[in-house]
């Protein structure tokens, strides 16, 4: 099932800007080592869940994982091949906006290579460039 907010209080949200630098959630809070954004963009609801579902078949039951970004914006679209005007789209999918040095995930009690080796796969699935970061890098 795909991640997206229960109720929200405006339906349909202006596009915003996608510049600029994280100044929350830059640190790693929870666990041991992170995934960073290296670059700003928008992370579909999709993208999140297919990261979670890589994390959670290699963790196999061991080490914790915790993701750090939710998507709460709601991105419009109009069907194929309708003329110009008639007010906006229908909401076709949500997602998170992610900005320069936001941690997206995190791991605990894992070990290191394997944590990158994760994360590697992650990052794969996901539209933006990252990094592999850990606590001891701050």
């Amino acid at each position: 099932m795909a991640m997206m907010p229960k109720r929200v209080k405006y339906r349909k949200l202006q596009k915003g800007q996608r510049r600029g630098v994280a100044t929350t959630g830059t640190e790693i809070a929870f666990g041991e080592y992170g995934l960073k954004a290296l670059e700003n963009g928008w992370v579909k609801n999709i993208q999140i869940e297919a990261a979670r579902v890589i994390l959670a078949r290699q963790l196999n039951k061991g080490g914790k994982m915790w993701i750090r970004i939710f998507p709460d914006k709601s991105i419009t679209k109009k069907p194929a091949e309708v003329r110009m005007g008639k007010g906006k789209g229908d909401i076709d999918h949500w997602v998170a906006v992610v900005k320069r040095g936001r941690v997206l995930f995190e791991l605990g009690s894992v070990p290191l290579e394997f944590a990158r080796a994760c994360f590697r796969l992650v990052s794969y699935k996901l539209p933006i460039r990252t990094k592999f970061v850990t606590r001891a890098h701050r």
